[in-house]
């Protein structure tokens, strides 16, 4: 057995007209998040997380932007797919950290919530996911209120004859 370690980062800029969906918690805000699927930037920073302990390409080769099938797709459906890839690995999934990045919404009231959604997902338990959320103190686009950035650590056991 071998523990692997992944990293995960995202962003999405905030659009009028969008849900602020983070963790799979729709969060009231006056903004939401744009991009081609449900723009969960948490969700998918954790996804790259896990394709990277696996070995495994970015989130974009699974889930590409163009494909025009995926649209709108829940990202917690994305980080099914990424439990399953880990699963024909072989890889036993330990922990999840994230870490959001934003002057606003609040993150603290949803974060009991998204941490449920999130191991649910990737077949864990809540205690096993980690969410904290800071700002950036006002600098740069997410400090302007332009979006929200995430970061994401996975830690797997993976049988090395896989």
């Amino acid at each position: 057995m071998k523990i692997r370690t992944g990293i995960g980062y995202d962003v999405h800029q905030f659009a009028e007209g969008r849900k602020c969906i983070l963790g799979g918690v729709d969060i009231p805000h006056s903004v939401g998040l744009l991009g081609h699927s449900d723009a969960d930037v948490l969700c998918h920073a954790i996804a790259d997380a896990v394709l990277g302990a696996l070995g495994l390409p970015d989130i974009g080769y699974y889930f590409p932007p163009n494909d025009e099938s995926i649209e709108g797709i829940c990202s917690l459906d994305i980080l099914r797919r990424c439990r399953q890839l880990a699963d024909e690995k072989g890889a036993d999934l330990q922990n999840v950290d994230s870490a959001l990045v934003a002057e606003a919404p609040k993150i603290l009231p949803h974060v009991e919530a998204m941490k449920a959604n999130i191991a649910n997902a990737l077949g864990l338990e809540a205690a096993d996911i980690g969410i904290k959320a800071t700002t950036n103190e006002t600098m740069g686009f997410v400090g302007r209120k332009e979006g929200i950035a995430a970061m994401a650590t996975c830690c797997l056991i993976i049988n090395q004859a896989n």
